[in-house]
């Protein structure tokens, strides 16, 4: 006999139970047991933790409450749910019966479950290629006689969506008109649009100038991927007009002033609220296409960053998909100090991060690289359904 760790084949519990051919309702109800999550819960009514406390522990979960909770000495208290999938599906159904704003609890606790979801593993590859001259990482840099082959070539290597920009956001970046944003871009818009790259990949642009976004979307492109997250009324009426896929970014500030002592009360808390509001503002233009990216490195301190790559699945209970960036990032060099040119290993450490907990698109720099990590990725994570 000999005993064995597979505490890290959790993704493929499926696969396990039915290696040692355990009874098809039992999979069900194993599968759900088989991973512990913690679920952090702000400004909870006290006397509901009080609740919730007892229910948890009647169905073997646990919530972690402070002290004082018991004696109601606090209003509102903040809680730390101990639970695996069962359980937490047991409360999602209970606290809907409860009162002290339990049953909004139970309606975040149904968001979570389908974002705890067992899925087939399917991430897509943005390519990115500037057109300005002052990005930060040279290579990435295109001009009108290279533009299409080298959008040929990331889609060759593996990227199903492009993503073109003409003006630099990074920290500092210099302040550009629209018109000059225009004058850079047309050109290069027109060489894709008359090469039909749009048949081939996704086309997005990497701007918040409405006539530039306009110009796009009537030649071939379909994604507007706004930095601002929708701040411009114009860029969202333009974007709902021609039913455009929208990426909603948060930056804290502007590219000018995002890096001069970012703070937050609580960053994942505050992104998560300004998705909220940002989503229903796009709704309200008419666009239902949308897409997540919670801006690393727009606004934030390196610690910032880390929480917000380590706290994807709370903005998963959006039900979007979600997109990260650290492509050859700062947060690389602040982490372990090294030049743009060497971070490619950081650059892909973080994006698998980024893939295990829940980001479905990687916007990058090196398509090719990329593609054998996610290839070998997936073969971790397969799920025969």
């Amino acid at each position: 006999m000999f005993v064995k760790d597979i505490t890290d084949l959790e993704k493929s519990s499926l696969q396990i139970l039915r290696k040692i051919d355990v009874d098809r309702g039992g999979i069900n109800i194993l599968s759900k047991k088989m991973k512990v999550f913690l679920v952090y819960i702000n400004s909870l009514n006290v006397y509901g933790a009080n609740i919730l406390k007892q229910d948890a522990l009647s169905i073997g979960a646990d919530l972690a409450v402070p002290k004082g909770t018991v004696t109601c000495s606090e209003k509102y208290v903040d809680a730390i749910l101990i639970t695996n999938y069962r359980q937490l599906e047991t409360l999602a159904k209970k606290e809907l019966a409860q009162p002290f704003g339990l049953k909004d609890v139970a309606k975040e606790f149904k968001k979570l479950l389908k974002a705890y979801k067992t899925v087939e593993y399917n991430p897509e590859i943005m390519g990115v290629l500037n057109i300005n001259s002052d990005s930060f990482f040279s290579n990435s840099r295109v001009n009108e006689k290279e533009v299409v082959r080298r959008a040929e070539q990331m889609i060759e290597d593996g990227a199903t969506v492009l993503d073109f920009g003409a003006v630099s956001s990074r920290p500092n970046s210099e302040i550009v008109s629209e018109a000059e944003e225009m004058s850079r871009a047309k050109e290069v818009i027109d060489l894709l649009y008359q090469n039909k790259i749009y048949e081939k990949a996704e086309l997005s642009l990497d701007s918040y100038a409405p006539s530039v976004i306009e110009y796009a979307l009537n030649h071939g492109f379909s994604i507007v991927n706004d930095i601002t997250g929708l701040r411009n009324d114009e860029v969202a009426k333009i974007s709902g007009k021609y039913g455009a896929k929208v990426v909603i970014m948060h930056m804290q500030g502007t590219p000018q002033t995002m890096q001069l002592n970012p703070t937050y009360d609580d960053v994942v808390k505050d992104v998560y609220y300004f998705f909220q509001e940002r989503i229903e503002k796009a709704k309200s233009y008419g666009i239902k296409d949308i897409i997540l990216d919670v801006g690393i490195g727009f606004g934030k301190s390196l610690e910032q960053n880390i929480e917000l790559l380590q706290s994807m699945k709370t903005f998963q209970t959006f039900d979007y998909p979600l997109l990260v960036g650290v492509s050859r990032k700062s947060i690389i060099d602040k982490i372990t100090p090294t030049p743009i040119e060497e971070r490619l290993p950081g650059t892909l450490t973080l994006h698998q991060k980024a893939l295990e907990n829940g980001a479905s698109l990687l916007r990058v720099h090196d398509v090719k690289e990329h593609k054998q990590m996610i290839d070998i990725w997936k073969a971790f994570h397969k799920v025969t359904k």
